[in-house]
């Protein structure tokens, strides 16, 4: 049962007490749970003149975009390295540690990431090992929209560089208050991090570019990075030409609580999910039906106090929800129906409750795990699937950076013993030069039956 919550900063209170588990299923709950609306098909058609554009022109439709949509006219899309550099010696000394100590951080994590290549036997003289393989070049999108994202530098740079990726570009918009240049703690996030090859673009004009290239930029192998409804309308549309990590949008927060849960900690995590954007997406799944009033009582201490609340009420009100579940078994099912980017579990027992976890970007466990330790310092990535794409997606990793390459060795006589088997399955598929490229190398029936290692 879903009702309005009256004068709660958070509308809507969704009553599921009643139902079991089993009974609360991602059907069941299809257009129960709040979510911003994201028509990425919509933004598609009006994004793909602009990338055909790019793909037609070049740079020079670049710049007639970015005029036309951030308001600044430059003649050359690269900033120069003398300026990334000034952009770093002149950053907040307490901003320079912090990124350097994130960047610190994430390495650890994603160099952990990086996966083995051992080699395996299926026959007697046939070896098929795996190498992971970098692509050449990857095109970093930074977005520079209501704020500044130099964190978004370290989680898509740091990963590619994880992976052996040789050449990395960044993309970000430029700022007219910064005399054209993309956001000065952007520059100084890639200075840290050896990044040389800036450019001031943003929206799908940079996406474009990197895809398609242009006279100032290669193109790419894999785009990474996140962005409004136009940059994930301009990946839907480039996927294909290039690797891309996913369509990411809005953020979101769940958080799954019992009568443990401290309601300024929860408040405090619904202000700071909801203080992203407008369509920011905040569930609290709770089996205390008292905890919604006390974290209504918490927002309304803190809200007064927030530098944004006019958008974090607008988000409250508009895709923000109170959740009552019987039990934790039900208040998992709800949350994995859900699929929220970011997870937290504030209940007794909150590791061994994130442990039966399927459905979620990433997992915070317990009091001290914030959304935005994640979102800066602890070393995990916090590009993350949205919009319930959790189910089937994962956050950013070095994978997207990375190919999987067999390598197959075979020696005669297995090839020799496992050729009737090619001319059976050859023949069945009527692709008898495939039979003829074995039997010209070992001709006659072959020894044996293939048999195993």
């Amino acid at each position: 049962m879903t009702s309005d919550n009256g004068g709660s900063p958070v509308n809507t209170l969704i009553d599921l007490r009643g139902r079991d588990a089993a009974g609360l299923s991602r059907a069941a709950l299809d257009g129960v749970l709040p979510r911003a609306a994201l028509d990425v098909e919509s933004a598609v058609e009006l994004v793909r003149p602009i990338t055909e554009d790019v793909r037609a022109r070049g740079g020079a439709a670049v710049r007639e975009h970015t005029a036309r949509f951030d308001g600044v006219d430059r003649p050359h899309t690269p900033v120069g390295e003398e300026t990334i550099a000034r952009a770093l010696a002149t950053i907040d000394p307490g901003v320079r540690d912090a990124l350097a100590e994130a960047i610190r951080r994430a390495r650890v994590v994603h160099e952990a990431q990086l996966p083995g290549g051992a080699g395996t036997t299926p026959a007697a003289g046939l070896t098929v090992s795996t190498r992971y393989v970098p692509v050449e070049r990857a095109g970093v999108y930074v977005p520079g929209g209501l704020v500044a994202y130099p964190s978004s530098v370290v989680m898509n740079v740091v990963p590619a560089q994880a992976a052996g990726v040789e050449s990395i570009a960044v993309a970000s918009p430029p700022q007219k208050e910064f005399d054209g240049l993309p956001h000065p703690a952007v520059l100084a996030a890639c200075a840290l991090l050896g990044i040389t090859e800036v450019h001031a673009v943003g929206g799908a004009q940079a996406l474009a570019m990197f895809a398609y290239g242009t006279e100032e930029c290669r193109p790419a192998d894999v785009i990474t990075g996140p962005g409004n409804v136009y940059v994930a309308a301009a990946k839907r549309i480039l996927q294909g030409v290039v690797g891309i990590d996913g369509e990411n949008g809005p953020t979101e927060i769940g958080i799954i609580a019992d009568h443990t849960a401290d309601p300024a900690l929860v408040a405090a995590d619904l202000i700071g999910q909801a203080e992203h954007d407008e369509l920011a997406a905040c569930l609290l799944v709770t089996t205390d039906p008292g905890l919604p009033g006390r974290v209504d009582a918490e927002l309304a201490r803190q809200l007064p106090a927030t530098r944004h609340r006019q958008r974090v009420e607008t988000a409250l009100r508009g895709q923000a929800a109170y959740v009552l579940a019987d039990d934790v078994a039900a208040a998992l099912a709800i949350s994995d129906a859900w699929a929220p980017e970011h997870l937290e579990v504030q209940t007794a027992d909150a590791a061994k409750v994130a442990g039966r976890v399927r459905n979620a970007g990433a997992i915070f466990v317990g009091p001290y795990s914030p959304v935005s330790l994640g979102d800066y310092l602890a070393g995990s990535n916090h590009v993350l699937p949205t919009g319930g794409t959790a189910r089937h997606a994962s956050g950013l990793s070095v994978h997207p950076y990375l190919r999987v390459v067999n390598v197959i060795e075979c020696d005669r006589d297995s090839l020799a013993a496992v050729a009737p088997r090619v001319d059976a399955l050859g023949g069945a598929e009527d692709l008898l030069a495939h039979v003829a490229a074995v039997r010209i190398r070992v001709p006659g029936t072959g020894g044996g039956t293939g048999g195993g290692a």
